[in-house]
């Protein structure tokens, strides 16, 4: 991997309660040169669901000849993944360009101290994303808020359109004590730039959250346009959706693209190029299938994280193979762990424990399931459960998993 300090190191060194800085991220991108007119910005915020929606808006983008910088998080297999360029990620020379570029500017600043907090990684991959679409005359950047949206770094940069997947109880007592306080967090992200939001349906109480958020950020101008997935006709058709509760991403996606173009003059996709495009999009860790390397079994992976999300990972994997034969689940505590034992009941399950300091796995779990650690998880442990595996999980296992069986992510989708 090219050096990746720029993009970690200040939280690396962060002292004991310090946050990131918004502020400091702002000098950055004055720094850089990104604050004045750059490309138009696709911004997308929610509680799940935000990279399947930038994959697809990237995707119709893409299809309808407008070239993109697409950035998610986090990543898979490689730090490479999070910036990627009409879907295809970007190379390790120019991964350690952009970390280069964003280290001397980075360098340049006062001292971290003078701002009283940090250049977070996901803020920094969003800049390498923007400097990216600059350097490679992309026409716009389809850009993943990380957990909030007012206060993260998507905001600073200004979306012009902005799609809100469904917002619920994630993350309750950080970004709100309440789902409304969340949404209103997530809709925040919206400023002077922004001309349109375009959101799943949401329950009454989130409407009238993101409604008065949005007439406060945008002074009244811009209301929030609701896109249903049930709605006949509405694109994409069911068989180019993703599989599972990932389909109204899809659609979410290729609506905010849509708007988008529509806002730069420019035609949506040819339906016959559309469909070849959004047709071959292939998501990692959205029940994806994937070959065991060196046995005869198979395992879908899915970073589902609620009692909901797995039983229809459950489902989805039952349909195509007739039952499964063991789950390999990893949620932390701060995930709905009872939900997903409540989904499993009866099925053999391997909980699965991550390294990673941040994360606790004390959750008290059922006295039949197996307990390993994340390092465990080989192609020889995974065919020893059997033919048919299931792994469940956030994203920091599921990546883990991918890595196992060597599965393919660094091309979502081809534009030709």
């Amino acid at each position: 991997m090219p050096r990746l300090d720029p993009f970690f190191a200040e939280w690396s060194a962060r002292a004991p309660g310090q946050r990131r800085s918004l502020k400091r991220a702002a000098a950055l991108l004055q720094e850089l040169g990104l604050d004045r007119p750059r490309v138009p910005v696709l911004g997308v915020v929610g509680s799940k669901g935000k990279g399947t929606t930038a994959t697809y808006a990237s995707a119709a983008l893409s299809a309808a000849a407008v070239g993109n910088v697409l950035v998610t998080g986090p990543s898979f297999r490689s730090y490479r993944e999070r910036v990627r360029h009409d879907g295809t990620s970007v190379s390790e020379e120019e991964l350690a360009g952009l970390a280069s570029e964003l280290d001397r500017a980075r360098l340049s600043l006062p001292p971290v101290e003078e701002f009283g907090g940090y250049l977070a990684p996901s803020g920094m991959f969003l800049l390498a994303g923007l400097l990216h679409a600059r350097n490679t005359g992309a026409r716009v950047c389809v850009l993943e808020a990380g957990m909030g949206g007012h206060r993260d770094e998507l905001r600073l940069i200004g979306p012009q359109v902005v799609a809100m997947g469904k917002v619920f109880g994630e993350h309750l007592g950080v970004l709100g004590d309440t789902v409304p306080e969340i949404a209103r967090e997530k809709a925040l992200v919206a400023g002077v730039h922004t001309q349109a939001l375009v959101s799943l349906p949401q329950t009454s109480e989130v409407e009238d959250a993101v409604g008065d958020a949005l007439a406060e950020a945008t002074g009244d101008v811009v209301r929030a346009e609701t896109v249903e997935p049930d709605t006949e006709g509405v694109w994409p058709p069911p068989d180019l959706r993703p599989p599972g509760l990932s389909a109204a991403s899809g659609v979410l996606g290729v609506a905010a693209a849509d708007r988008m173009l529509g806002l730069m003059g420019r035609q949506s996709a040819p339906e016959d190029r559309l469909i070849r495009v959004l047709g071959g999009v292939r998501l990692p860790a959205r029940l994806s299938r994937h070959a065991v390397p060196g046995h005869t079994g198979e395992i879908i992976v899915d970073s589902a994280i609620n009692g909901e999300g797995v039983a229809a990972a459950l489902a989805h994997a039952r349909g195509l193979w007739g039952g499964v034969d063991h789950v390999l689940l990893c949620l932390p505590d701060h995930k709905d762990v009872a939900g997903a034992e409540q989904a499993l009941a009866g099925i053999p399950v391997t909980a699965v424990r991550l390294p990673e300091a941040h994360l606790r796995f004390d959750h008290a779990l059922p006295s039949q399931w197996s307990r390993i650690d994340a390092d465990a998880v080989t192609p020889g442990s995974i065919a020893a459960l059997g033919d048919r595996v299931l792994a469940l999980g956030t994203v920091y296992f599921t990546g883990r998993v991918l890595d196992a069986v060597e599965a393919v992510t660094d091309t979502l989708f081809s534009p030709s």
